[in-house]
């Protein structure tokens, strides 16, 4: 399928590694011009002089801190006020991990913030031109442990839900302004934070991490880990025109295997 997102303005959060570049190059691919969020300044250099070109696009980054929000909000705010986005990719690094029991009303604030706060406030924001332009397109990265719980990201468990609920809910009162809102709910995928929470299990269980990647390759139908590519691949399908009836979705997605809408 040939999908052309030329003269389209996407914004990606945490797109300086991992799934969100893998998002912004396929989007760039498409023929949008891309603007990367993320707090490494010289990692989002780097993506952004990599981004493809084919179409004459012009591509930057915007250097934002999603661990602070009230900077956060003062920094995206102000972008908006001189740009508007017809793609947003709602995304930020995860909360810390742990089980509910080891978490306390603070840790569950600061993941509300990074998670929730960062979402609504740069899709109210991304949303006003999008009405006006009657068109846009709002992608949430999620997770699939708002299904199916998992016990050690009792944060993320928690407030990833109320993201996609939220994102369902959105979708309801948008698509007559021929804007969708879908939520991705993302499975095992080849990431620097999945190696990470592979180590961290290896040492709560005494185990090696080959053994820790082996379980969750077999839980996986296709018995592999999913490449940040084809997560990117699928980002650019729902950005599309072709994608304007799938709104208010949850897509499962793990191991590259597009499992169910």
């Amino acid at each position: 399928m040939q999908i052309s997102l030329v003269g389209k303005n996407a914004l990606v959060g945490g797109s300086s590694d991992g799934i969100g570049k893998a998002i912004a190059i396929q989007l760039a691919a498409s023929g949008a011009n891309v603007t990367l969020m993320a707090r490494n300044q010289e990692k989002l250099t780097k993506v952004v002089a990599a981004l493809p070109k084919t179409a004459g696009q012009s591509h930057d980054y915007l250097l934002v801190d999603f661990n602070d929000h009230e900077a956060y909000k003062r920094k995206i705010t102000a972008y908006f006020t001189e740009r508007s986005v017809s793609i947003l990719v709602n995304n930020t690094q995860g909360p810390s991990s742990g089980s509910a029991s080891e978490k306390n009303v603070e840790d569950y604030q600061g993941a509300f913030d990074l998670l929730f706060k960062n979402t609504l406030l740069t899709t109210e924001l991304a949303l006003k031109n999008m009405r006006k332009d009657q068109w846009g397109r709002i992608i949430n990265v999620a997770s699939v442990s708002v299904k199916e719980p998992l016990p050690y990201l009792a944060l993320s468990n928690s407030i990833r839900a109320a993201v996609v609920t939220w994102a369902k809910t959105l979708a309801t009162d948008v698509g007559v302004h021929h804007i969708t809102v879908n939520s991705i709910l993302t499975g095992y995928f080849d990431t620097q934070r999945i190696a990470q929470l592979n180590s961290q299990k290896a040492k709560q269980l005494g185990i090696p991490v080959n053994e820790v990647r082996s379980d969750m390759e077999s839980k996986v139908p296709l018995k592999r880990i999913g490449s940040t590519e084809e997560y990117g691949y699928l980002v650019a399908f729902l950005a599309s025109d072709q994608a304007a009836y799938i709104t208010g979705t949850q897509i499962p997605i793990d191991g590259g295997l597009l499992k169910s809408i």
